[in-house]
């Protein structure tokens, strides 16, 4: 495992101020019904930004029953992906989501995940005008979901209210930076991004397009780019190869992704940060996409850490092999240490 530590604070961050407790906290038992390893799951609903219904699964270590845990918002990455982690575009189960949420409720830390806006059981894609589909899913409706996502986590009396994080995957983590700034507010405590691009997506969809796309998709890629920053539309005439990329009602929402840059966000930001990036990652390349966000956590004089895993999917598995995509199989026992030796101290669980 290569780590690229940048800037850690003199001890990892601890809980604040003591925070008032309204029933006593013996430490959790090592065996018997509350032993550490045992979780519970609660369906849940709750409101989104403009009055959308998402749904979620809140996943907690049993002991919360007794002792407050600390809770973390799990954001899934691009397209229509669910709480689970799960694409129907992919060719395998994926379960990133649900992975890492069991992983962390065996370890004294709830997580809530939830279905996107459009995705699963949450409101489905409205079926009228373009323009009431590009403002259902405007880039600002997904960030205003994170941010109700932990307002949903902080309403569970199970969790501690100055020990919370969000989790972002791929695209999630873009989500979750934005929403981080507006939640700092709300004693969210710290970040990890994981397998999060450090460059624009402007940058990024050109040197994938001129890595492994046919020399004909080149010039409507740049021009469909330009035409989305320019008016927020996406162009009507786009090869068939690319209205996948470029959906028709997503207009609004990749004009401020492709012009949304990661890295200035990261080094204004004063939270705690993990980066936990694969080193076989097909689609934010390390260390082309990642070195920006690695530079970032360098100016804050904030704790943060990088760590970047060698034979890691984008999908933070193992892969066997230069042509293993990564897709399906358990979460890199790699990574799976990197996130619990970083949030278990970081959320005091």
């Amino acid at each position: 495992m290569i780590r690229r530590r940048a800037l850690l604070a003199a001890g990892i961050l601890a809980p604040g101020a003591a925070w008032a407790q309204k029933r006593t906290q013996p430490p959790p038992p090592e065996s018997g019904w509350y032993a550490r390893g045992k979780t519970k799951e609660r369906p849940l609903q709750f409101a989104g930004r403009g009055g959308v219904t998402l749904a979620g699964t809140l996943l907690m270590p049993l002991f919360s029953e007794i002792q407050y845990v600390p809770g973390i918002v799990l954001v899934a990455g691009s397209g229509p992906t669910d709480r689970n982690g799960n694409n129907p575009l992919a060719p395998e189960r994926i379960d990133l989501l649900k992975d890492i949420a069991e992983l962390l409720a065996r370890n004294g830390i709830a997580s809530l995940r939830y279905d996107k806006r459009g995705i699963g059981q949450s409101t489905p894609r409205p079926r009228g005008s373009l323009e009431e589909q590009e403002a259902f899913f405007a880039w600002d409706n997904f960030v205003g979901d994170v941010e109700a996502a932990h307002a949903e986590l902080l309403r569970h009396d199970e969790i501690k209210p100055y020990a919370t994080a969000l989790l972002g995957h791929s695209e999630g983590g873009l989500l979750a930076l934005a929403a981080s700034r507006s939640l700092a507010a709300k004693k969210l405590h710290a970040l990890v991004l994981a397998a999060t691009p450090g460059r624009k997506l402007e940058d990024i969809l050109r040197a994938q397009i001129a890595r492994g796309a046919p020399p004909a998709l080149r010039l409507p890629t740049d021009r469909a780019i330009a035409a989305i920053l320019e008016t927020g539309r996406v162009p009507n005439n786009l090869p068939p190869e690319l209205q996948l990329l470029f959906p028709i009602y997503a207009g609004p929402f990749l004009q401020s992704l492709l012009s949304f840059d990661p890295a200035i966000m990261l080094a204004e930001s004063r939270m705690a940060c993990l980066l936990v990036q694969g080193g076989a990652d097909r689609q934010v390349v390390p260390m082309e996409d990642v070195q920006p966000l690695i530079d970032a956590l360098r100016t804050r004089n904030v704790s943060g850490e990088a760590v970047v895993i060698p034979q890691v999917s984008h999908n933070l598995k193992t892969v066997a092999d230069p042509l293993d995509p990564g897709f399906g199989g358990p979460l890199s026992p790699a990574v799976a240490e990197a996130l619990l030796k970083w949030l278990v101290a970081a959320l005091g669980a």
